[in-house]
């Protein structure tokens, strides 16, 4: 869907690196600068997060190595990167000086804080701006610690997808108007953005400002639960019609403290009760179960155990190329395949992209 579309990545940490793999995964043609070795010399470590990319090794503090990145970003389309602010513009790749050299580039920036703001300099990591932003709240029961999975809400969902959003978007513009722009992705503005859909149902009077005191962090039907063998099961059955399907494949239709399940004094004992009833059998009695029903259980799957499910399996979402267990591209387009493309060697591609440049005469770009 990407052919075409050129982007930079200068190396980095987390967001950045998963930002530009996405684009790969999606046909652009990404060219990341991966540093030098010590010495000047290259590693051969293969990430994940540079499958699809083409790599190249520079010192971005050698002036001829300097001359060479100023070239390849001025022929793409959009830059990524996730330094601390002012990182670039000491290197000599700011917005300035990339935006004269290629005046439609569209600039990525990915932070935690962003680029202004008293934390702005300051160093973070994805729990602490999801517990700024406010996106950490509801995350766990009201007399337990906030936990969330590991960089899924701050890093990928509020980080990473928002700035391929951006980027995406400033190219459409850029070749609308032939004016780039500069995409401040902040971790921070992201996760806070992505709340709004909990605001909304907030708004509506669904959500509580207390922790487990709503409909999606406080009911016997919205949780996981322990079961016998040390697994966990996870039940959400919101709608009345799911959860009167839940009910009666537990055999609990007749029960009437389970009948009330809007009554907010009876979800403590109504989870205390399930709570003791999952414990008595394993997780995948409960899969098998609640398979193939509209009740909305299932069980919890480890990402290797997700990768041997019917489902996945069906769908194709994990592959393991050279051994490496991963999901494939996603979303899916009519007609494309999902290939997962390898990860390059760092610095494997480093003399095609050379040749390539010198095939376009890179002395127009200043020293």
């Amino acid at each position: 869907m990407l052919n075409g579309v050129r982007i930079i990545e200068i190396e980095g940490l987390g967001p950045a690196p998963f930002a530009a793999m996405l684009l790969a995964d999606l046909g652009a043609d990404v060219i990341t600068i991966h540093r030098k070795g010590k010495g000047g010399q290259v590693t051969t470590d293969a990430s994940v997060l540079d499958r699809g990319k083409r790599s190249i090794t520079l010192d971005l503090k050698d002036n001829a190595d300097l001359k060479i990145a100023r070239a390849l970003i001025a022929s793409a389309d959009a830059l990524i990167e996730g330094f601390r602010p002012g990182v670039m513009e000491r290197l000599g790749l700011g917005p300035t000086q990339c935006h004269a050299d290629n005046p439609a580039l569209v600039y990525g920036r990915m932070t935690g804080w962003g680029q202004t703001g008293p934390r702005a300099e300051t160093a973070g990591h994805d729990l602490n701006y999801i517990a700024q932003s406010g996106a950490l709240f509801y995350a766990s029961e009201p007399h337990a610690p906030p936990i969330t999975p590991a960089t899924l809400v701050g890093d990928i969902g509020g980080g990473a997808l928002y700035l391929v959003v951006g980027l995406l978007s400033g190219i459409l513009n850029a070749r609308t108007t032939g004016r780039g722009t500069l995409v401040d992705a902040a971790i921070v503005d992201g996760s806070a953005h992505m709340m709004n859909l909990l605001m909304a149902i907030r708004q509506s009077g669904g959500l509580s400002p207390e922790r487990g005191q709503s409909l999606l962090d406080g009911p016997h039907w919205s949780r996981t639960y322990l079961c016998a063998d040390g697994g966990h099961v996870s039940v959400q059955c919101l709608e009345p019609q799911f959860y009167a399907e839940f009910l009666a494949r537990m055999d609990l239709s007749d029960d009437p403290e389970f009948q009330q399940q809007m009554d907010k004094r009876l979800w403590s004992k109504l989870t205390a009760r399930l709570t003791e009833t999952f414990l008595s059998e394993s997780r995948m009695h409960w899969d098998d179960l609640f398979t193939g029903s509209d009740a909305c259980v299932g069980v919890v799957l480890s990402p290797e155990e997700s990768a041997r499910s019917p489902h996945m399996i069906e769908r194709h979402v994990w592959q393991a190329p050279g051994g490496t267990l991963q999901a494939a591209p996603a979303p899916r387009f009519d007609g494309q395949a999902q290939t997962v493309r390898p990860a390059p060697k760092r610095g494997e591609h480093t003399d095609q992209i050379l040749s390539e440049l010198a095939a376009n005469d890179t002395d127009a770009i200043p020293t």
